[in-house]
């Protein structure tokens, strides 16, 4: 997750991510996907959703899900949302589990090079809950700017289509799976009243893609992709450290 990443650190990652391919322009074509982006999508065993039963801005509150994963839905119109809920272990004290619950929507940009751009709207927000911290449990503003600097999407012989995303320091997202082709998601308006995001509001052009299968090259495509990737985040740490 990229925190407060500026307009400047994502066009730099994104230069970096267009050198590693070394192709050109990224054809959004059955080649690269065997579906559209555009639906709902979950990891594991898509207990977290996007929409309504996840997160209520109104009120500021979660419902928790059975378990942990993450679920990201995009709309053919630019839109994007994203629900995470994840627990933090301690090594070093086993009774201190942090858990996290993460809400947030904006707009989203498939660039040229192959990479996802997140800006939210402002209104995301995180539940933290430890219970070896001085305030065992609370609420934060939560807007992260985010990039992925490649993604695809394969057909699972049993579960269907199946979106993988590599994160700026080539970190993986986990694999997740389309829950449907119509996106689950809260109102795309600002739905608390907290001040506006900074990075922007990106684009809305429509991005329907293909719809083809492409399976037989996911492996060796994952694998190159966590490779090349790496050094995303020495650049990365060089950005931040700059600006």
């Amino acid at each position: 997750m990229i925190s407060n990443l500026s307009p400047l650190a994502i066009l730099v990652l994104a230069t970096l991510s267009a050198a590693q391919t070394n192709q050109g322009p990224i054809q959004y074509d059955a080649a690269h996907n065997a579906t559209s982006i555009v639906g709902t999508w979950s990891t594991g065993n898509k207990d977290v959703r996007t929409g309504p039963d996840f997160a209520n801005p109104s009120n500021v509150s979660f419902t928790y899900p059975a378990n942990t994963g993450e679920s990201y839905s995009f709309s053919d119109d630019g839109w994007y949302e994203i629900s995470r809920f994840r627990m933090n272990s301690n090594a070093s004290e086993p009774n201190c589990i942090t858990a996290v619950m993460y809400w947030t929507h904006g707009t989203y940009e498939l660039l040229p090079n192959g990479s996802i751009a997140t800006y939210p709207n402002g209104d995301g927000y995180q539940q933290i809950q430890d219970p070896c911290a001085p305030i065992s449990n609370f609420f934060e503003n939560a807007n992260y700017t985010e990039l992925f600097t490649q993604w695809r999407i394969f057909l699972d012989p049993t579960f269907g289509p199946k979106l993988h995303m590599w994160k700026f320091d080539g970190n993986p997202v986990a694999p997740m799976f389309q829950l449907s082709t119509t996106p689950t998601m809260l109102p795309t308006t600002k739905l608390r009243n907290t001040t506006a995001a900074s990075a922007g509001t990106g684009s809305t052009r429509k991005r329907s893609l293909l719809k083809r299968s492409n399976a037989g090259v996911e492996e060796a495509v994952v694998g190159r992709w966590t490779f090349l990737s790496v050094g995303a985040s020495v650049v990365f740490a060089f950005v931040s450290s700059v600006l």
